[in-house]
């Protein structure tokens, strides 16, 4: 299996830019940047801030499982723009850590995973296209989505992470 990391990390990056770009509208506009980390798109939804930690999650879950490397756990207490920047960036690193070569076979790899109470078991390239990307682009788009509902002026380019050369 080809590595999943230098997409997800493009990615991550991206998020990363769109965070910064809501982080400079908070101060130009004189705005608590609390508000835009814990605003949500519905009540029942996760905010600004849990939609980040979920996306950070299944990218070194996704790299983790499919190289069969130990998954760095988070705390899960970020709540600034900043904190948010290095969870990013603590994600990126591990994820850059683990080698190409710990993903030879992981196509046909079991994953098992927990999701509340429940096991979940999956084959290696489903969980990536059926669970781990589908998951990591939901959880990427709420917050941008919650952010540009906000007001923040991000646009395609930036959710994609700037033009490709």
């Amino acid at each position: 299996m080809d590595t999943p990391v230098p997409s997800l990390i493009h990615s991550l990056n991206a998020l990363s830019g769109v965070l910064k770009k809501a982080e400079a509208h908070c101060k130009d506009r004189k705005i608590d940047p609390s508000v835009l980390l814990t605003a949500r798109l519905y009540p029942d939804m996760f905010n600004c801030i849990s939609n980040v930690w979920a996306v950070c999650d299944t990218a070194k879950g996704a790299a983790a499982r499919l190289s069969q490397t130990d998954n760095p756990s988070f705390e899960d207490n970020e709540s600034t723009f900043a904190e948010l920047e290095a969870r990013i960036q603590k994600t990126v690193e591990f994820m850059n850590s683990v080698p190409s070569a710990a993903f030879d076979g992981a196509e046909d790899r079991t994953v098992t995973m927990k999701a509340g109470t429940r096991d979940l078991k999956f084959v290696g390239a489903a969980y990536l296209t059926g669970f781990a990307i589908p998951n990591f682009y939901f959880h990427m788009t709420t917050a941008y989505n919650i952010l540009r509902h906000n007001g923040v002026e991000i646009g395609k380019v930036d959710f994609l992470g700037g033009r490709q050369q």
